[in-house]
């Protein structure tokens, strides 16, 4: 018994040591809705043997309850797991699954087909290898076919099957077959997709799903398993790329070991390799490649290894270690498409945070130069970026990255954003290439300094940001302040929001976006003055955080005072010096901040003036006392 045991038990172990050996292919399947997308995955699980006998059982259960046109069981509900998903009959989440076969083990995401979900599907497609494009041989080439064509191109997926599906339903018909290839075809040359396979199928019943079938005699061609299981992934495709590897950790135990550790994103490396570090610039070479079973004598795309040096060269995380002969670029200012995948829009201007292979770095999108219509290719002009939107943008960074083009290297080319405030994930891109002016305009050294000029002035520089709705008392108090230290002997000027939009900012409106561009303005403006040595005044409304944290940080510490004017909106629109809250009720004066617009308040400013018991005259008088606490003025 004892000896049957060890046999079983070695069994086993030969098993999952040939299992670990066994290649990993990442897929997608998309098109249209009810085209067989579920349907084929489940197939593609049931064939595989890796579903439980009471898994079957809540699917036949769940095939009985849902309906399903009488067939046994209905595939597609091993995939759509929510229960939206299976009352409504469609796919909304992404929803991934594992099987393998004798050759190869898959991982499989089915995406949805509404447009309202282009950001799911483009999450899907992120890490997919290849793409199964459905195609309902009843309706042929579809808007949602189109979509997700583009999509796919977009994204890069080199591989593509455009699984024609349904051909039970047009008697398995050769010639309606070909004609959606040559029509799909046509489209395909379009965008570029040259690497395109067709194979007519019925998910349903099986036919070049596994086996061939005996329904299309007439068709030569691989079934979908066989194309899956040959096809080449993209980790082979990268291997032949030149060496890259973003550095996530420096690994430093104890003074005789100082590695790198990070995932080779492309290329392969070797102990002796001359390397350079970006942006540094910086070379050196390999002199080991250490893991924890043991230094390697090669390691390849794919692979996670710690890197040392024969050299101590200063490199942190986010550098990426490249070929010497073949480095990555270096550059701040990109053409890049993007996806936003948030509620709030993307406005140019706004600051975001740019998370590229292992470094996070400030942006901004400086304009949207065309939107993209999925469903015609059709390039609009956008001043802003909604839900779902995909745009080719200019990319403006806090500093000089290393990158390579999206269609060289993903991993080192497709970016993330990240909202400042929430953190959450509003965006994913693709860099396409650097702008020239990133490598042709560079900072000027100047000898004369901002504390040089300070120190002229006899001062300390600093922005007194005034903030609140129309009516508070903003600019009113802000020329209290400015008269006071005036007198004071300080050297101020006074940036109001009036003002400004007579001059620098008279070609914005008040849309969201123009509300982002004229902080953003402003704020570099007072940024030039402090250098020069001023106590800047700023009297804007500025709705948004963001805006005024993105102020903030031109600044340096202590230079960026906020002051919020809190003015509840009932008795700023009682005072109404202007007529504008008439205006606005009266729907004559849209995007009016506090009415039809938002206004987000500071959650710690450095003074809060409430108006409601200071008079104008108070509120000044705590601007100065505050001044000579932090020791600004004497």
């Amino acid at each position: 018994m004892a000896h049957a045991s060890d046999m079983i038990a070695d069994d086993i172990e030969a098993y999952l040591k040939a299992h670990e050996r066994k290649g990993l292919l990442r897929f997608i399947t998309c098109g249209s809705v009810d085209d067989g997308k579920s349907t084929l995955i489940g197939r593609l699980l049931f064939e595989s043997k890796l579903l439980f006998e009471d898994q079957l059982a809540a699917i036949e259960a769940d095939s009985r309850k849902y309906g399903t046109q009488g067939n046994a069981v209905d595939f597609a509900l091993l995939v759509d797991g929510l229960a939206a998903e299976r009352e409504q009959g469609i796919t909304i989440d992404v929803a991934y699954r594992f099987f393998s076969t004798d050759k190869r083990k898959f991982i499989v995401a089915d995406t949805p087909g509404h447009e309202q979900y282009t950001r799911n599907m483009v999450t899907g497609a992120s890490t997919a290898d290849a793409a199964i494009l459905m195609v309902d041989a009843r309706h042929g080439i579809l808007t949602q076919t189109r979509r997700h064509s583009f999509l796919m191109s977009l994204i890069g997926i080199r591989h593509v099957v455009v699984a024609i599906n349904k051909m039970d339903l047009v008697e398995y018909s050769k010639a309606r077959f070909e004609e959606i290839a040559e029509h799909y075809r046509e489209f395909a040359g379009q965008l570029g997709l040259e690497d395109i396979t067709f194979i007519p199928m019925s998910a349903l019943k099986g036919d070049n799903v596994i086996e061939h079938g005996g329904h299309m005699p007439w068709y030569h061609g691989p079934t979908l398993m066989g194309y899956l299981e040959s096809v080449e992934v993209d980790e082979a495709r990268l291997q032949r790329l030149p060496f890259r590897m973003p550095v996530q950790w420096v690994n430093r135990p104890h003074l005789d070991f100082r590695g790198f550790a990070g995932m080779i994103a492309a290329g392969t490396v070797r102990p002796g390799d001359a390397i350079r570090v970006q942006p540094s610039g910086k070379t050196s070479r390999v002199r080991r490649i250490y893991t924890h079973d043991g230094d390697l004598e090669q390691a390849i795309a794919g692979q996670s290894v710690t890197v040392l040096l024969e050299d101590e060269i200063d490199i942190s995380r986010g550098d990426v270690m490249s070929a010497v002969d073949q480095p990555a670029q270096i550059a701040d200012q990109f053409e890049a498409t993007l996806v936003w995948m948030h509620d709030q829009p993307l406005l140019p201007g706004r600051p975001y945070l740019m998370k590229l292979g292992t470094q996070t770095v400030s942006a901004t999108v400086s304009n949207i130069k065309y939107q993209v219509n999925v469903n015609t290719l059709e390039h609009t002009a956008a001043r802003q970026l909604d839900l779902n939107g995909i745009g080719v943008c200019t990319l403006s960074l806090g500093k000089p990255v290393a990158f390579d083009a999206y269609r060289d290297s993903p991993d080192t080319g497709g970016f993330i954003l990240i909202d400042r405030m929430s953190h959450n994930t509003v965006g994913a891109g693709m860099l396409h290439f650097a702008l020239r002016r990133s490598q042709n305009i560079h900072m000027q050294h100047v000898d004369i300094d901002k504390q040089a000029r300070a120190l002229a002035k006899g001062q300390k520089p600093v922005v007194l940001w005034f903030t609140g709705l129309s009516g508070a008392g903003k600019s009113t108090i802000s020329n209290l302040v400015e008269k006071k230290l005036h007198a004071a002997g300080q050297h101020t000027y006074l940036l109001d929001g009036d003002n400004v939009r007579h001059g620098l900012n008279r070609d914005l409106g008040f849309t969201d976006a123009d509300r982002v561009e004229n902080i953003r303005r402003v704020a570099e403006v007072a940024r030039l003055m402090v250098d020069a040595g001023l106590i800047v005044l700023t009297a804007f409304i500025s709705p948004f955080r963001s805006e005024r944290r993105m102020a903030r940080e031109l600044m340096q510490e202590g230079e960026f005072i906020e002051i919020f004017v809190d003015t509840p909106l009932d008795v700023a629109e009682a005072r109404d010096p202007k007529g504008l809250y008439k205006k606005a009720r009266r729907g004559v004066l849209k995007n009016f901040t506090g009415i039809d617009s938002a206004y987000e308040a500071p959650e710690n400013p450095e003074l809060r003036l409430d108006t409601t018991r200071l008079s104008q005259e108070e509120a000044a008088d705590a601007v100065i006392e505050l001044l000579r606490e932090r020791q600004l003025i004497a």
